[in-house]
């Protein structure tokens, strides 16, 4: 479920990540390894979330990038066991779609938010504070099993 600037009231969390990152494929690369550390820091499953922080960085280098700026990577876990990841680009001019299609069968990308939308529980846009608006931060939480 896609929300656009319209977000759930965000848990108080009590574990929160939060780094930036150059706008680069290595970048993107990095969020992925950092995400995937960070978890098991934590005692959280990863390979969901790694998958969310991959397309969503990726997303970030290819269609949010302006030279010279960075994106910013957020992890946040709260008390009742969600977990929000943001990306934070600096381009807010482009958002992604509200409802994801299908590609073709022939096309070579655009399945990342297909992605999202399967791996996330929730998932929308936040855009920046008026009247400017130079940055979007793109999140999907995920519930993230209790441990017995």
């Amino acid at each position: 479920m896609n929300q656009e600037t319209t977000r759930p009231q965000t848990p108080t969390p009590v574990r929160q990540f939060t780094i930036l990152l150059s706008a680069t494929r290595r970048g993107a690369r990095l969020a992925r390894l950092l995400t995937r550390e960070q978890l098991h820091s934590w005692g959280c499953p990863s390979d969901a979330a790694e998958h969310v922080v991959a397309e969503l960085a990726n997303n970030a280098v290819l269609h949010g990038h302006v030279p010279g700026r960075s994106f910013r990577l957020g992890l946040l876990l709260s008390a009742a066991n969600t977990l929000r990841i943001e990306v934070t680009d600096a381009r807010a001019d482009r958002s992604p779609p509200l409802h994801p299609r299908r590609p073709s069968a022939e096309a070579e990308s655009g399945r990342g938010l297909l992605l999202i939308e399967a791996l996330a529980d929730r998932w929308g846009t936040d855009l920046g504070p008026l009247p400017l608006r130079p940055c979007k931060t793109i999140w999907a939480e995920l519930d993230v099993p209790r441990k017995r």
